[in-house]
């Protein structure tokens, strides 16, 4: 019994236990916050006694009232400064001192030298053995305050101010040297209220990461001095002929005044204009007193003459973008350990030149009529292989390389990506009829060129005469009735041919509101051209190390081209794009007896105008627009570019044979009737338009390669195949008419 009393009763003492120790821990809570409180109380009774004693009133109050605002106003301020200044750092993430260590000597298709990119053969010379009179030329004239600010100079930029407004113009800048040396080594020379801002914050990060001398020397090193040359020991050698430690004070001074616009102020460009430029750099030196007029004077009356080098020729948006592309190569591990390398390109120098002339014609000509000052070119083989590129009018006044770097809308030339998802769905074919009527979605009603509509047409119409609804609907019908599920089918759709850009949902995407670039469209357009695959853009075909052995090829090392559209979507949607060149809004592109097909795009405002064409042969994409996005005088994409297109593009097909596009057949109506055929060809032997030097296609650039690689082996006479040899016959030095049409 004893034993069975005791476990009855553990239980109820347990519990007793349990409920003592929760009351305990209770008082100790309460406990605990009453003491808190009356802790709190205390110290903030202390703290109000103290406070009375600091109490102010009148205008010292003001005065503490007024620091509290600045107080809080900066912390606020500097947190906002904080959130700005992320983008920039991250620009700083890599090693940005050995982002150009690269030294590239690039070839045209045809084997010859046509520029070298990369500073390190550059900077060789130390800072030291620069002339005194070379530095004092450029702190005079770009940033006297060198050594006295801390990357941006609040005292120069209100100096700036001061005398461009009594001047009523720009004649001084407010940007340090520092500023400059952050824009050449991480940002672009776009005009943008953000690019100011992240100058401004890498402009203070170089301050604390280099020294001057170092800040200095790399500016000296990176600036781009017009001719193709970056920095002032190149351009010395460039302009002058020597040595930048043998400059004269003149020569220095016409050195120091191409910082500002190298094209402008380019000897080989002006020379008038570049001794106008060296005096008024004499003059600073005097005004900032780090010499007398006294010193000047020989200088200003025995100005610079440059070395007699003719015009020299360097495609510098081209060699940009090629290098850029080496660079990424090299940071793959895709061209091992070398870091000096020979790169053999795309590049057709004579197609580039007509490129950058016909351009830089239509816009001196047309350019006031239209209110248009900017334009961009890229023409590429359909494997994206890049020949030409134009990233701008002048690239001593802008480095900026449109081509590549500008994002603007394309308006109705997206439209074939649209039509594109709608072949490619099974649910529609050319013939399809659909109606183009208003419509809207939510509040926005996108309206026709001219506000008409055509009522029931065909895909093939909708598209040959650009109509905007049919593509909004065509949004709506692929998502099964919801516009958003429709319109990320056509992003899928953008990106599998070649859309790198990030793509923005919006409803006015159908109709090309979207930013990119005329480089990716170019890859876009390629695919078309090429029976449906990926058309990477690459202007490297092969890449060699210092000794001639090839290390990179871009068939083999390359992007890969997979299909992606099957043989019926490309035959559909090739054959309505050439309705547009031969019915629609692309008619001015027109080239007689050459299958073609593109696309026009105009966007609001005619902000952009766009045309994008091709035949078997080529692919070419031709921008026009403004910098500022102001709006042109109502210029469409079949006026001044697609009439600029066709000058161009008919210069490169002179002397190839017509060929169809993918799975297209001629047709006279669309493509030219033999007799215009003939009238063409005649036109071109009359002279009626410049004839086009002999080029080689890719085929026989590869087998005048072959055999040159063959030749230089020591063989023997007997070992060396014969047939390549015999195919190029060639005639007194030169490749014959028969070798060239069997190797294209």
């Amino acid at each position: 019994m004893w034993g069975r009393h005791s476990m009855l009763t553990k239980p109820s003492s347990l519990w007793a236990r349990t409920k003592r120790a929760l009351l305990g821990a209770d008082s100790f809570i309460d406990s605990g916050l009453y003491g808190a409180g009356e802790w709190i109380t205390d110290a903030y009774r202390r703290f109000a006694l103290h406070a009375d004693k600091l109490h102010v009133s009148g205008i010292r109050r003001l005065i503490v009232e007024l620091l509290s605002e600045a107080a809080t106003l900066g912390t606020v301020g500097l947190v906002g400064l904080l959130m700005l200044a992320q983008p920039a750092f991250r620009l700083t993430s890599d090693d940005f001192l050995s982002r150009q260590d690269l030294a590239v000597t690039f070839l045209g298709r045809n084997g010859v030298e046509i520029g070298k990119r990369g500073l390190k053969q550059d900077a060789t010379i130390p800072l030291s053995e620069f002339p005194d009179h070379l530095l004092k030329a450029v702190f005079a004239t770009e940033d006297r305050r060198f050594y006295e600010h801390f990357g941006i100079d609040p005292v120069g930029l209100v100096r700036a101010l001061t005398v461009n407004a009594r001047a009523s113009g720009v004649v001084q800048g407010g940007s340090t040297l520092t500023q400059q040396l952050a824009k050449n080594i991480f940002l672009t020379n776009e005009r943008s209220f953000e690019r100011k801002v992240k100058e401004a914050f890498l402009s203070i990060w170089l301050e604390r990461r280099l020294t001057k001398s170092q800040i200095l020397k790399l500016y000296l090193d990176r600036a781009y001095m017009g001719g193709g040359t970056f920095g002032v020991a190149a351009a010395s050698e460039y302009y002058f002929g020597k040595s930048v430690k043998e400059i004269s004070l003149a020569e220095a001074a016409m050195l120091a005044g191409l910082f500002k616009a190298p094209t402008k102020y380019g000897p080989y460009v002006n020379l008038p204009a570049a001794r106008a430029r060296a005096n008024d750099v004499l003059s600073n030196m005097v005004d900032a007193g780090f010499m007398t007029e006294g010193q000047v004077l020989a200088a200003r009356q025995n100005p610079a003459t440059p070395v007699d080098r003719g015009r020299d020729y360097s495609p510098d948006y081209y060699l940009d973008y090629a290098y850029d592309e080496v660079r990424k190569l090299a940071d793959a591990g895709k061209l091992g350990p070398e870091r000096s390398v020979i790169v053999r390109t795309a590049f057709d120098a004579d197609l580039q030149r007509k490129a950058e002339s016909s351009i830089e014609a239509a816009l001196r000509d047309e350019g006031d009529h239209w209110n248009v000052e900017q334009s961009a070119m890229v023409i590429m083989e359909p494997d994206g292989a890049v020949r030409v590129m134009v990233g701008g009018r002048d690239y001593g006044d802008s480095q900026f390389n449109r081509a590549t770097d500008s994002l603007r809308q394309p308006g109705s030339s997206f439209k074939p990506i649209v039509y594109t998802t709608a072949l490619a769905s099974g649910k529609f074919h050319p013939d399809t009829m659909i109606v183009d009527a208003p419509i809207c979605i939510v509040n926005w009603c996108p309206s026709n060129f001219g506000g008409k509509y055509m009522g029931r047409v065909t895909l093939t119409q909708a598209i040959t005469h650009s109509l905007n609804s049919v593509p909004v609907r065509l949004s709506i019908a692929l998502g099964d009735g919801n516009p958003k599920a429709g319109r990320a089918r056509i992003i899928e759709m953008a990106k599998r041919l070649g859309i790198t850009t990030e793509i923005n949902d919006t409803q006015s995407l159908p109709i090309g509101a979207v930013g990119v670039n005329p480089l990716e469209i170019a890859s876009v357009y390629a695919v078309f051209a090429n029976g449906g695959r990926r058309a990477p853009p690459h202007a490297a075909i092969e890449i060699m190390n210092p000794k001639g052995q090839v290390i990179y090829t871009f068939d083999k090392d390359g992007a890969p081209r997979p299909q992606v559209l099957s043989t019926q979507v490309e035959t559909d949607i090739v054959g309505m794009m050439r309705h547009v060149v031969a019915e629609g809004t692309g008619r001015a592109a027109i080239i007689p007896g050459m299958m073609l097909a593109g696309k026009t795009g105009t966007t609001n405002a005619s902000r952009d105008a766009w045309f994008d064409g091709y035949s078997a042969y080529l692919v070419g994409v031709i921008w026009m627009g403004n910098d500022d996005y102001e709006p042109t005088n109502g210029m469409t994409g079949g006026s001044l570019p697609a009439k600029t297109w066709h000058e161009i593009m008919a210069y490169a097909h002179q002397g190839l044979d017509p060929k169809p596009l993918p799975f297209q057949q001629f047709d006279d109506r669309l493509d030219g009737t033999p007799a215009a055929r003939a009238k063409d060809e005649q036109a071109r032997g009359t002279g009626v338009a410049a004839p086009r030097s002999q080029t080689l296609s890719r085929r026989s650039m590869e087998v005048i390669n072959g055999i040159e690689n063959l030749l230089a082996q020591p063989v023997a006479v007997q070992e060396v195949p014969t047939d390549p040899v015999r195919i190029l016959q060639l005639e007194d030095g030169r490749l014959s008419a028969a070798g060239a049409r069997a190797l294209r």
